[in-house]
């Protein structure tokens, strides 16, 4: 099992890999290939989603901070997780003005009433904001919020144990396939498919028809393969 803590270490001392940007883990739970065409073959088109966003974060993208009923809130704050691997910027962070504990706020557009597996993928590069946020202040962060802009309501999301787990595995899964230089495969998930931008580069069709049929032919005549 991997951790969040020894993640991203090379055994013997030697200096850690070029660190991943928390997009990447975004974009791998959301669809490996759709983090490969963007990571490996540092390839990106738009489409109406992603231009929504790009709006969404014109709001957050300019550096500064302000306070809010005592509040201090930080944009687009640069954070970075050295034994992770990790490096990147927040939305917000709202810091607890009692103490300091930091709270990552992410912007999305759309709605919060999100399919739960494609919800993770936000989940995950909050919790990977939170993480650095912990290596960088010293402070447990337990949870944060995603701010959906359609909705304009927050989802807060905890930052337990099972999602920190999730953030590791996936930082490992992402720099194999940066070390590997192998473009995953499609998902077969035709809701991700059908709002992707890049699907016009991932061709998922025609990957199926190229793959599937050779794949099964390799079954049906492996010698070696269950009769059932």
């Amino acid at each position: 099992m991997v951790s969040a803590e020894n993640e991203g270490v090379r055994p013997g001392g030697d200096e850690p890999p070029d660190p991943i940007p928390l997009s990447a883990l975004q974009h791998w739970a959301y669809c490996p290939r759709q983090c490969g065409l963007i990571h490996l073959e540092q390839v990106f088109d738009d489409n109406v989603h992603t231009l929504r966003g790009q709006a969404v974060h014109a709001q957050v993208d300019q550096p500064g901070f302000e306070l809010r009923r005592g509040v201090r809130v930080e944009r687009a704050l640069p954070v970075w997780h050295d034994a992770l691997g990790l490096i990147g910027k927040t939305d917000a962070v709202e810091f607890d003005p009692a103490d300091g504990t930091p709270y990552p706020v992410e912007y999305k557009h759309g709605s919060r009433h999100k399919a739960a597996d494609i919800a993770l993928a936000d989940d995950m590069q909050l919790a990977a904001q939170a993480l650095c946020l912990e290596a960088m202040t010293g402070r447990a962060v337990p949870e944060g919020a995603l701010y959906y802009a359609s909705s304009k309501r927050r989802r807060v999301v905890p930052i337990d144990a099972a999602l920190r787990q999730q953030v590791a595995e996936t930082v490992a899964a992402v720099r194999a396939m940066l070390a590997g230089g192998v473009l995953p495969a499609p998902t077969a998930d035709e809701r991700r498919c059908r709002g992707c931008s890049l699907r016009d580069r991932c061709q998922p069709e025609a990957w199926r028809r190229l793959h599937g049929p050779r794949d099964l032919h390799a079954v049906l005549f492996d010698p070696e393969a269950d009769a059932d």
